[in-house]
């Protein structure tokens, strides 16, 4: 069930929200204040946040701002009486996913709410899996496939296969892959294990068009995808 948090010092308007917010089968709290919503981020897991602007103890925009500066990707809605076309503006400025006026019809508030929801998730899932060539990589299940037939890759391989795909195009140094290597119980490895671990990655993954992973000798190494060809 997802969690929605309601930031709103309104305490007849927040009950109400958070009652047809239950009824569409979400679980939903409200906190009257910045405070409050800072404690409840700290305390628990949110997937969207429904802000006021103007509340008691700060400005909603600054908080909304603050979250996007590095704090939290989580989505934003506000609620809010500032109608103005420069108020939504500085709205979505701030940070924020849908922008809505008081009064509002709650039912309508709903659809929009799911609405940010389905983006939001339908772009974790496309960051999450990724297609290389012949390849289909999950990042949230470790799972890869070659040509539709699972991949077996140890923790070690898929970690070091994460690190290339979250960075496509850039060379990482071996120093930086070496960290992704580190074992259970905080040991580093040395250089020669990576070549190892390297080699092993690349010719589980590695078929007759691609290469996936380049060697800048000296350096380290390129996750170069379906553009890397096998020379011949």
């Amino acid at each position: 069930m997802e969690q929605i948090l309601i930031i709103e010092d309104d305490d007849i308007l927040a009950e109400g929200v958070r009652f047809n917010l239950s009824l569409a089968g979400f679980s939903a709290s409200c906190v009257p204040d910045l405070k409050g919503a800072e404690k409840a981020l700290r305390d628990g897991k949110w997937d969207l946040l429904l802000l006021d602007v103007n509340l008691p103890d700060g400005d909603g925009l600054a908080f909304a701002a603050w979250l996007r500066g590095g704090q939290s990707e989580i989505p934003v809605i506000f609620l809010t009486a500032k109608d103005m076309d420069e108020d939504m503006m500085r709205g979505f400025a701030a940070g924020a996913d849908d922008y809505i006026t008081k009064p509002f019809n709650v039912q309508i508030l709903i659809q929009r709410v799911k609405a940010v929801l389905n983006r939001y998730h339908a772009g974790k899932r496309k960051e999450e899996c990724l297609r290389a060539g012949s390849l289909e990589i999950d990042l949230r299940s470790w799972q890869v496939r070659k040509n539709g037939e699972a991949v077996p890759l140890t923790p070690t391989e898929f970690r070091l296969l994460k690190k290339f795909c979250e960075n496509p195009g850039i060379v990482l140094t071996r120093d930086v892959l070496l960290e992704e290597m580190w074992d259970s119980e905080g040991k580093d490895v040395d250089e020669h294990t990576l070549t190892i671990f390297i080699s092993r990655l690349r010719s589980k993954l590695a078929d007759e068009n691609d290469t996936y992973i380049r060697t800048v000798y000296g350096i380290g190494y390129q996750w170069i995808g379906e553009k890397g060809r096998k020379s011949k």
